[in-house]
């Protein structure tokens, strides 16, 4: 059995009195898409930022297996090496996306490679290619504040893809959206992720977005438990 490409162990973080991971294993294998699940404050958010490096917990382990080169040991990166690897090897979608408003779809897709070094002429196209593959030819040059809801997420999900990253981390991606364009959005981004072979963790509150992922798992009290207990 092939080693998972995320493998988590014995995650501890905590927050003055409140702890917010509790001892947490977690391993995600290539290739499939697993939902976090929970109630609010049990910790579902703070485990996606540990396992994606973008935060440190206080104990516990995170190994990154790329499909080349060395397993990374996440959790003993330094910050500046931490934000290389999510740079470089992550992609992320959030609840609100996170683009910058001043910039157009393609600049904003853009941006994530020639952060990474590309030249912006190199870069530009790659990101065309990939607002066109999410249904967005045509809106390359409409600012943010010009595009709906369910554009902007996927303009996201372009950025979260060009850089060809592996492992795609999602937190809450259908959050401000409605049902159907909660449905349009998961669409493009299963399609993108797991359907291009690619990884993807998303915390979500939604059962119908955990249901549209391979594997659910549910915490509470900053641990993970059965999801018959998580009510």
């Amino acid at each position: 059995m092939t080693a998972p490409i995320l493998h988590a162990t014995a995650l501890q973080k905590s927050y003055g009195p409140t702890r917010a991971l509790a001892g947490v294993d977690l391993a995600v294998q290539r290739g499939e898409s697993v939902a976090i699940m929970g109630a609010s404050g049990s910790g579902k958010t703070t485990l996606l930022h540990v396992l994606a490096g973008i935060i440190t917990p206080d104990s516990g382990a995170v190994r990154f297996a790329p499909s080349s080169g060395e397993a990374i040991e996440v959790t003993a990166l330094g910050e500046s090496a931490r934000s290389k690897l999510r740079r470089e090897r992550f992609g992320f979608v959030f609840q609100q996306g996170l683009l910058i408003p001043e910039l157009t779809a393609i600049e904003n897709v853009a941006l994530a490679l020639m952060i990474n070094g590309m030249k912006r002429s190199d870069a530009l196209p790659h990101a065309a290619a990939w607002l066109q593959s999410l249904g967005l030819a045509g809106m390359e040059d409409r600012r943010i504040g010009e595009l709906s809801g369910g554009q902007a997420q996927r303009v996201a999900i372009a950025r979260s893809q060009v850089t060809g990253a592996e492992l795609i981390f999602a937190d809450e991606p259908t959050g401000a959206l409605d049902s159907r364009t909660s449905s349009e959005v998961m669409d493009a981004l299963l399609w993108s992720t797991t359907g291009q072979g690619r990884t993807l963790v998303v915390v979500t509150h939604d059962p119908g977005v955990a249901a549209r992922c391979s594997r659910t798992v549910s915490m509470r009290d900053g641990m993970i438990v059965p999801a018959e207990v998580t009510a």
